[in-house]
């Protein structure tokens, strides 16, 4: 699947498909912390395999503030090799300066990318006026679709508690999507409420409100980080999307039931930082998602990990995995 390009004029929600379940993919380093090529190829042909709807490169997932901009740009488009054609695959771009999202931006599309994806510039403190001037600046550098991310556990600000800044984001000319990632649930329901008509809405829908605001309010999908849940939330909103309330209901719950015992609701982790728990949680799975790079720590405590493994485990992941796959866990997840 490719997004077509439009030259010149305004974007809307309906420029482009996206919707669904989209992993915010992990960035593989090895134990040495080089980015890891043959990892990366692996993970995104795993995306691939399980039939995800879209995949999101340099995310906060990506680890984008560790990498240098050389391995930013190679991420990419290894990412576009190896998925162009078959789902959306969009860029972070995320940056301090505009000036520098926008170079990010401009090789994203050189590269054949989807779409691109920028927060508010991290530590600034932007005010209302400000982040509309960088997305402004931003979004404009390029014809690609844009996805605006409200961040505000990793940048200090929350788009959605300013008012009318969503709309005024929306009529943007080439946005398209918001990922609303505040941990205020009714404000993400205000932003669907106010601009879902206009432009995608990527937030908090997989447990059983979601799935309600989904049928009767509006939304489109959830960006979640690694992809952990492939197997249940994949099945979700392909039942949401055919009107199969009961499946949807079935499958939101197993996915509730893994990611509500590794992340809480602020988007912390319950066992360490999120991403180091996310790759413990791969390994086990024996998925390509590498290692962490400082400033993150890897988690090595044994009782984390065995907590982390019994999560794996109970909420049935998995056994939903392939037999072949299942059979390569580790030990830890499997007690």
């Amino acid at each position: 699947m490719t997004t077509t390009l439009i030259s010149g004029g305004s974007m809307d929600r309906d420029d482009v498909t996206w919707h669904g379940y989209w992993p915010a993919a992990p960035t593989p380093f090895t134990s040495e912390g080089e980015l890891d090529e043959d990892a990366w190829r692996a993970l995104l042909r795993l995306y691939a395999a399980q039939g995800v709807h879209g995949v999101l490169v340099n995310g906060s997932t990506g680890e984008w503030f560790s990498q240098s901009a050389a391995e930013r740009r190679r991420v990419a488009e290894i990412a576009v090799s190896e998925l162009s054609g078959r789902v959306p695959v969009i860029v972070g771009v995320t940056a301090y300066t505009a000036a520098e999202a926008i170079g990010f931006a401009r090789h994203a599309a050189e590269a054949g990318a989807d779409g691109v994806l920028a927060t508010p510039p991290p530590y600034v403190h932007p005010g209302p006026e400000d982040i509309l001037a960088f997305y402004r600046q931003v979004s404009s550098a390029t014809e690609l679709p844009f996805m605006v991310y409200n961040w505000p556990r990793g940048v200090a600000v929350d788009i959605s508690a300013h008012p009318g800044l969503m709309s005024g984001l929306a009529d943007l000319d080439n946005v398209v999507a918001i990922k609303d990632s505040t941990g205020d649930w009714l404000r993400m329901l205000g932003t669907v409420e106010e601009v879902g008509d206009r432009v995608r809405v990527f937030g908090s829908f997989l447990h059983r409100r979601g799935l309600a605001v989904l049928l009767e309010l509006g939304g489109d999908g959830n960006i979640d980080g690694g992809g952990m849940g492939a197997p249940f939330a994949v099945p979700y909103y392909e039942a949401v999307a055919a009107g199969d309330r009961e499946a949807a209901r079935g499958w939101v719950d197993r996915y509730a039931g893994l990611s509500s015992r590794l992340i809480n609701p602020d988007y912390s982790g319950v066992y360490g930082a999120p991403i180091a728990q996310l790759k413990a949680a791969m390994a086990m799975l024996a998925q390509p998602g590498g290692h962490v790079r400082p400033p993150l720590l890897p988690i090595t405590d044994p009782e984390r990990l065995d907590a982390i493994g019994a999560v794996l485990k109970e909420s049935g992941l998995v056994e939903a995995l392939s037999g072949d796959n299942a059979d390569t866990v580790s030990g830890r997840a499997g007690r």
